[in-house]
């Protein structure tokens, strides 16, 4: 890989590094929110959760649309689930072998 595409896949997991992060892409999986409803979602603050979704719009994973006075935010890279489903399914992988092991 060229220097500049390990660069930006270090940013891609540098933006996934943030467990708040990973719950707002959970409750986006269903469907487009509103800065509001994400916010309450996840226990967060408006202004907290603002910060991370510009963040994640800026790493092109989340797009934003307003209406009205509302921002919506939905996934603008559904990639991001396959990337998180391969993590998972790799940490439930380990941690099973290591049940087995000191089970």
């Amino acid at each position: 890989m060229s220097e500049e595409l390990i660069g930006l896949v270090a940013t891609r997991f540098k933006v996934l590094s943030e467990p708040i992060r990973l719950q707002m892409l959970q409750q986006l999986e269903t469907g487009r929110l509103g800065v509001t409803e994400l916010a309450n979602a996840v226990s967060s603050t408006q202004p907290n959760v603002s910060k991370h979704l510009r963040i994640m719009q800026d790493a092109g994973i989340v797009s934003r649309k307003q209406e009205g006075n509302t921002v919506y935010y939905s996934i603008a890279d559904p990639s991001i689930f396959a990337l998180c489903d391969l993590v998972c399914n790799s940490l439930k992988s380990n941690l099973a072998k290591q049940n087995a092991v000191f089970g």
